[in-house]
């Protein structure tokens, strides 16, 4: 059974894109640590687009079992989404190692242990691909979010890393920096509402990227240039600014 394998798959831009593509006709694996929540997203994605999905139970912090656990798979997946994430508090990490552990292990970490598992796989094979969701926190560390951004900039990182690895035998590399996004990672914050996108538009441009063969991606479009700019401004003035 050819399939994605949606790694975070409860996240709200999992299940976006994973709409999206079920109604490619892709068959998915869902793999999450509520993995009985995942079963109803699977049952509701089975009847709506006609296709076979799996779930299974995955956590991206059980870094000695990701080996044994990809190798448990009933077959192997055609490609990956890494929508593994974790945003924490900012504030708690600062005198909280554990906070900050967590944030740093969950966002990078956990992404490259079983990322590496996969990459392995397909470069033996010749064939498959693989999106990670990054974020463009990680363009320029900010005293709001610098645990999550360095984390995300370290993935963001990774992936190219990967991508000039695996292109000489057609494994493509995705890494999608989406901005502000309406999910419940960030219902407790106040966003601008001209700057933040839905999990639906943040899937559309995923799907979008597939298709086109692109490699990098900031969605919604804008955010390339935002971060242009703030990449830009001296450091003398950024360190000044309260972002």
């Amino acid at each position: 059974m050819p399939y994605l394998l949606i790694l975070g798959a409860r996240s709200d831009i999992a299940r976006a894109v994973s709409h999206r593509f079920a109604r490619k006709g892709l068959n998915l694996c869902l793999a999450a640590r509520r993995y009985e929540e995942a079963d109803r997203d699977a049952k509701d994605l089975e009847i709506r687009y006609r296709i076979r999905v799996m779930t299974r139970e995955f956590d991206a912090l059980d870094f000695e079992g990701h080996e044994s656990w990809y190798a448990g798979l009933p077959e192997k997946p055609l490609g990956v989404l890494c929508a593994v994430g974790f945003l924490g508090n900012q504030k708690k990490g600062e005198t909280n190692l554990t906070e900050a552990k967590k944030i740093m292990e969950t966002n990078y970490l956990g992404c490259v242990s079983i990322l590496n598992v996969i990459a392995n796989d397909f470069e033996e094979r010749k064939a498959g691909f693989i999106i990670g969701i990054s974020s463009v926190a990680g363009d320029r560390g900010r005293q709001s979010n610098y645990f999550y951004g360095s984390s995300k900039a370290a993935f963001t990182a990774y992936l190219s890393g990967l991508r000039n690895r695996l292109c000489r035998v057609n494994v493509r590399v995705i890494t999608v920096k989406p901005g502000f996004v309406r999910t419940g990672m960030t219902e407790d914050l106040e966003l601008p509402a001209m700057l933040t996108s839905s999990p639906e538009e943040v899937a559309r441009d995923i799907l979008s990227a597939f298709e086109k063969g692109k490699d990098v991606i900031y969605t919604k479009w804008y955010w390339k240039y935002i971060m242009a700019v703030i990449k830009i401004i001296p450091e003398k003035i950024f360190k000044k600014l309260n972002l």
